[in-house]
């Protein structure tokens, strides 16, 4: 199990300076959110800048994956928007998963993690589905010329909001072998039917990225671990049983006030966690754990 912490969480910080904290604390990766503060992907220099950002990475020996849900990235105005699915604008939000998947290759990331959107008031289940399936259609050939996955989270409240969504949009793309999940394991105690646990082991060999928070059932709030209802040690070791050998990053942008300590806090709660996992594990010849 590799750790690794969301740079969205560190807005306040320079990104290098973000990106020393987290190895010094002991974190083996970084889930890297495209945005203006530390890597716009629209910026004129953004090709120099990833290649810097490469090479800060392979100097403090941290993996990568690349998030996209910057808030106001493409609409100042408008949270997330426009998205795969709302009425306009849809083209832009492909034009910025295809530079994901283009600085993602760049990074030598193990993911491009992105999100459906909002499905706009009125406009029924079927139209999404014939927005949302020729928006990803139209990023798949690049990540797969370039061998990059992409990542798909449901995200509570979107159009793809839960995994049983994201398993019927594999389906209707044919279940491409660079189409994989995200799993966010808050979201499995706010929304999922399963629980986190369930949620992991219904997406098993399919998951690419892990973002690690707390949450409650029926709230979408990133809360620290041992805020909500999480049962921690489960989840990881569920992680482990499914051999996931990706990164698990911690994902808490509305914690920057505090990001140093925060992530402190994060990697100490893992650790224990993992050990506690570890320990529950059953042991000898029919289970997994000597």
């Amino acid at each position: 199990m590799r750790f690794g912490y969301g740079s969205n969480g560190f807005w306040d910080h320079r990104l290098d300076d973000a990106l020393a904290i987290i190895a010094d604390l002991g974190y083996e990766g970084v889930a890297l959110t495209l945005d203006h503060p530390h890597l716009d992907p629209f910026a004129s220099d953004a090709g120099q800048r990833t290649r810097r950002i490469g090479a800060r990475l392979a100097e403090l020996d941290l993996a990568v994956v690349v998030e996209t849900g910057a808030r106001y990235l493409l609409d100042p105005r408008r949270k997330h928007e426009p998205t795969l699915v709302s009425d306009q604008g849809r083209e832009k939000r492909v034009e910025l998963l295809r530079r994901a998947v283009r600085i993602g290759h760049d990074l030598g990331a193990e993911a491009v993690s992105f999100w459906s959107g909002i499905l706009p008031d009125g406009v029924p289940e079927a139209e999404g589905w014939s927005r949302l399936v020729p928006g990803v259609e139209q990023v798949l050939p690049l990540a797969d010329e370039l061998g990059v996955d992409c990542a798909f989270e449901p995200e509570p409240g979107m159009f793809a909001e839960r995994l049983c969504d994201v398993l019927e949009l594999r389906e209707r793309l044919g279940s491409p072998e660079r189409f994989r999940v995200t799993v966010d394991v808050g979201h499995g105690v706010c929304n999922e039917p399963d629980g986190p646990e369930g949620t992991v082991r219904r997406a098993a060999g399919l998951v690419a990225n892990v973002q690690l928070d707390d949450m409650r059932p029926g709230v979408h709030d990133h809360l620290e671990f041992g805020d909500g209802e999480i049962d921690l040690p489960g989840v990881l070791g569920a992680l482990e049983e499914v051999g996931y050998r990706g990164l698990a990053a911690v994902e808490l942008p509305r914690h920057g006030h505090a990001a140093p300590l925060v992530a402190q806090r994060s990697m100490r709660a893992l650790t224990e966690a993992l050990a506690e996992a570890r320990r529950r594990r059953p042991s000898g010849p029919e289970g997994v754990g000597t």
